[in-house]
């Protein structure tokens, strides 16, 4: 008498993708803690050349004067008088934050320093007025 051998396959041999699932979030939340945002002010301004100009590292809060006199801040038109409370509002995200002043080399004096004066009453003691670097 000849004997049957039946294989069953009960066992599924499907990949099972759950731990590679688990790094993949593991990897998201790595990357979405780690990474810094940085708000642009809305609006490209030619900045003055300048020989002695060195890029900031740490996180800052744009400010841009064009040259027919409009301030921008987080991609938004804001009144001069309002400058103080928006840079106090963007410094609950970053407390330590230094604020940079893109103000356009045709823009008036006059306004760069009442944005920066508004800077330092909402208590950022680290003003820059920002340059590109190159020959005069």
């Amino acid at each position: 008498m000849r004997m049957r051998r039946h294989h069953q396959q009960d066992e599924d041999t499907g990949i099972d993708l759950t731990p590679m699932l688990d790094v993949v979030f593991i990897m998201l939340i790595f990357f979405i803690v780690t990474s810094s945002f940085i708000k642009e002010a809305g609006v490209e301004v030619q900045r003055p050349q300048a020989q002695t100009a060195s890029p900031q590292d740490k996180g800052n809060i744009l400010i841009a004067i064009t040259a027919d006199g409009q301030v921008w801040m987080d991609k938004k038109q804001v009144d001069v008088r309002s400058v103080r409370a928006h840079v106090e509002r963007l410094r609950v995200d970053q407390p330590d934050g230094a604020v940079v002043v893109q103000a356009d080399q045709d823009a008036r004096t006059g306004l760069v320093v009442q944005v920066m004066d508004q800077a330092r009453l909402a208590g950022v003691q680290d003003v820059a007025l920002a340059a590109s670097t190159g020959a005069l």
